[in-house]
C-alpha cells in the first residue's frame, strides 16, 4: 500500500493539459462538470455525458506496436515488386515524446495528449468524476431503496465506463493477463471506487489478477443497470450494445471464451446474412474527396457498425506525417500485399476505397481518423484538435467472437464470422465493386482459403505462424491446436488491419505473447546504423511507465528501476538483419 502525499493526490488527478478540463463544447455533445451539487436525476444524467475520458491511447501505443517503423532506418519498399533496395530517410519526430515511446523508454519529456501521461491524468479525472455520480446516485436513492428507472440507468452508465477506464488502464501500464494465479505476480493499477477528497487516501496498484476482478465487478454490475432511456445521442454513451461489445473484450482478454461469445451474440446474433448488411457500408465512400468527408462517413454514429464514439484531444492524424509512419515492411504486412481474395502487390483494395491518405514512399495514414478543430480564438488560430475513437464497432466485435469461437473449438463458426468479417470489407457500391473485382481479381473468402493460405508463415503471408505455441507462454494451458491455426492466423491478420491506428495491435502483442522488433536508424556522419530493439513475451516494457510526477510521490512503478532511465542500450539483436526476421510479425 502506497500512502499518497499531497503531492500525490495532485498527480494522480492532474490535469494532462489545458483541455483536459475544458471540456465544454456544443457541436461535441459536452457537458461542463462545475463541481456543483448533485440534487436532481437531470444534473446526475448531464454530468454523465461529460464524465468520459478524453485522452487516446491510439498514437503511443502504436508507436509501441510492431504497425510503426522508423523511416530514418534502412529498410525495404512496400511495393513488394519493386526492387528490394535498402533506403532510410532524415525525417524529425513530432516530439521527443514519440522518440521516447518507438525506443520502448519510459515517456518522460511530455504529459500532453497523445502520450502515457496524458491518458493517466485524463482517465483518472473521468474515474473521480463518475465516482462523484455514483455518491450522488446512492444519496438520491436512499442507498438503493428508491431507485427509479432513470437512476439505474445512471448507475449502470458510471459503473460501465469506471469499469472501462481502469480496463484501458491496466492494458496499458500493466502487463496483460495471463491467469489467475500468474497474475497475481504482475503489479496493476489503483482501482479507485471512491471520490478523491483528501490527502490521506490510501491507494494500493495491487495485482492484475485482482484488478480485472474490480473491472469485471463493476462491469457485470453495470449490465444489470444499463439501460439506453436516458440518452438522446445514445452512440456516445455507453448505450446497450456497446456494453455488451465492451463486456466481451474484457471476457476474450479473461479467457472466459464462453462469456465472450454469449456478450457478441446478443449484439451481433446468429444470423451472420442478416448481420451483414448492418455491417460497415463503403458505398458512401464514393463522393468524398477530403479527409473530413471520409472521416464523417466513417464516424457516423446513426451507422449500426459504429457503437460507441468517444471525443478524445488528439493530433494522432498529424503525428504519422513525420520520421515514424506505416511504411515499409509495416505497410506491407497491414496493406500491400498479395492474397487469394485479390491479386497484385497493391494489396487490400478495401484500404483504397476507405481513403488511405499518403505517400508510398513515407507511410500512409487512414481518412476513418479524421480530426476536427474547436477554436478558442479564431483570430489568433489557436484550438484544440478533436479526434473521435471508434471505440466499438460492430466489425471488431465480429472477429472477437471469431477468436472467442476458435478457442472454443468452433472452427466451422469461426470461418462463417471471418469469412463475414472479409465479405462485409468488400460492401462497395456496385460501379466500385466492378472496377476494383476487374482491376484486382477480388473474391470472397472462403474456408478453404484459410485453410490453405492462412495455414503458415510463408512467402509474403503476413501475420501468420506455424503455430500458437508462445501462448503457453502467457497460459500453459492456452492451447490453440494444429487445425485451429489457420484460422487464429487469420483472426491475427484481420486484427491488424481492423485495429490500425487504434492502438489496439499494442495490447494484441500483449496479451498473445508475440515477440517484434523495432529497427532504429542513428545517423552518423558516416551512414546510417540500424539499432534493432526486441521486445519479448515477458519484457518488463510491456508495461509502460507511469507519469514520473506519480512516482516521485511514491507510486509504485510499471518497470523495474534498471529500465526506467532513458537510455537506449537496451539493444539485444545486432545490427545486421535479415529481411524474414523483421517482418514485424
Amino acid at each position: 500500500m502506497h500512502k499518497l502525499s499531497n503531492t500525490s493526490v495532485a498527480v494522480l488527478l492532474c490535469c494532462g493539459g489545458a483541455a483536459a478540463l475544458t471540456a465544454c463544447n456544443d457541436f461535441l455533445d459536452k457537458a461542463p462538470d462545475d463541481r456543483v451539487e448533485l440534487v436532481t436525476e437531470d444534473q446526475v444524467v448531464m454530468l454523465l455525458t461529460g464524465s468520459y475520458p478524453d485522452s487516446n491511447y491510439g498514437w503511443f501505443c502504436e508507436l509501441s506496436s510492431d504497425n510503426i517503423m522508423d523511416l530514418n532506418s534502412e529498410h525495404y519498399p512496400i511495393d513488394g515488386d519493386a526492387a528490394q533496395n535498402l533506403t532510410h530517410y532524415n525525417l524529425s519526430s513530432s516530439g521527443r515524446q514519440d522518440d521516447e515511446a518507438f525506443l520502448f523508454q519510459p515517456v518522460k519529456s511530455s504529459t500532453s495528449s497523445d502520450t502515457p501521461g496524458g491518458l493517466w491524468s485524463s482517465f483518472y479525472i473521468t474515474i473521480n468524476s463518475v465516482n462523484e455520480v455514483l455518491a450522488a446516485i446512492d444519496e438520491l436513492s436512499d442507498h438503493g431503496r428508491q431507485m427509479t428507472a432513470k437512476l439505474s440507468a445512471a448507475k449502470g452508465e458510471a459503473l460501465l465506463i469506471r469499469s472501462y477506464c481502469h480496463f484501458v488502464l491496466v492494458n496499458v501500464f500493466s502487463q496483460a493477463y495471463k491467469n489467475e494465479t500468474a497474475s497475481k505476480n504482475d503489479i496493476g493499477i489503483p482501482y479507485i471506487t471512491e471520490v478523491i477528497n483528501t490527502v490521506d487516501d490510501t491507494y494500493s496498484r495491487s495485482n492484475v489478477t485482482e484488478t480485472y476482478k474490480k473491472i469485471v465487478a463493476d462491469l457485470e454490475e453495470g449490465l444489470k443497470c444499463i439501460s439506453d432511456i436516458n440518452y438522446e445521442k445514445p452512440k456516445y454513451h455507453f448505450n446497450e450494445n456497446a456494453a455488451h461489445a465492451f463486456a466481451c473484450r474484457v471476457y476474450l482478454f479473461t479467457h472466459q471464451w464462453q462469456k465472450a461469445l454469449e456478450q457478441a451474440d446478443l449484439v451481433l446474433g446468429t444470423d451472420n446474412a442478416q448481420l451483414l448488411p448492418k455491417l460497415f457500408d463503403y458505398a458512401p465512400l464514393d463522393d468524398c474527396s477530403y479527409l473530413d468527408d471520409f472521416a464523417n462517413v466513417w464516424q457516423e454514429p446513426n451507422d449500426f457498425n459504429n457503437l460507441m464514439l468517444i471525443d478524445t484531444y488528439s493530433t494522432i492524424f498529424r503525428k504519422s506525417r513525420y520520421r515514424y509512419e506505416q511504411g515499409g515492411l509495416c505497410a506491407r504486412a497491414i496493406y500491400f500485399h498479395n492474397a487469394p481474395m485479390w491479386r497484385r502487390w497493391v494489396g487490400n483494395p478495401s484500404a483504397f476505397v476507405s481513403g488511405l491518405f499518403g505517400n508510398r514512399d513515407y507511410g500512409f495514414e487512414p481518412g476513418w481518423i479524421g480530426e476536427q478543430f474547436q477554436y478558442s480564438d479564431k483570430v489568433a488560430g489557436i484550438g484544440y484538435a478533436h479526434t473521435f475513437r471508434r471505440e466499438f464497432t460492430a466489425m471488431e466485435l465480429l472477429l472477437e467472437r471469431a477468436e472467442a469461437k476458435v478457442n472454443l473449438g468452433d472452427l466451422a463458426g469461426a470461418s462463417e464470422d471471418l469469412c463475414t468479417y472479409h465479405e462485409s470489407t468488400m460492401n462497395f457500391s456496385e460501379k466500385t465493386k466492378t472496377t476494383y473485382a476487374a482491376q484486382n481479381g477480388m473474391v470472397p473468402l472462403t474456408d478453404d482459403m484459410i485453410n490453405s493460405w492462412f495455414a503458415k508463415k510463408t512467402g509474403a503471408n503476413y501475420n501468420c505462424f506455424d503455430d500458437w505455441e508462445f501462448l503457453k507462454n502467457m497460459d500453459p494451458n492456452w492451447n490453440i491446436p494444429a487445425e485451429a491455426v489457420p484460422y487464429m492466423n487469420c483472426v491475427n491478420y484481420w486484427r491488424r488491419y481492423e485495429t490500425n491506428f487504434t492502438g489496439k495491435r499494442f495490447f494484441d502483442l500483449k496479451r498473445w505473447g508475440m515477440e517484434y522488433y523495432h529497427v532504429y536508424g542513428n545517423n552518423t556522419s558516416t551512414g546510417v546504423q540500424n539499432d534493432t530493439l526486441r521486445m519479448t513475451w515477458n519484457d518488463p516494457r510491456r508495461a509502460l511507465e507511469i507519469p514520473q510526477d506519480a512516482i516521485a510521490a511514491g507510486m509504485e512503478p510499471s518497470q523495474p528501476s534498471s529500465l526506467s532511465r532513458n537510455d537506449s542500450t537496451s539493444h539485444i539483436k545486432p545490427a545486421s538483419f535479415d529481411i524474414d526476421e523483421l517482418r514485424m510479425k
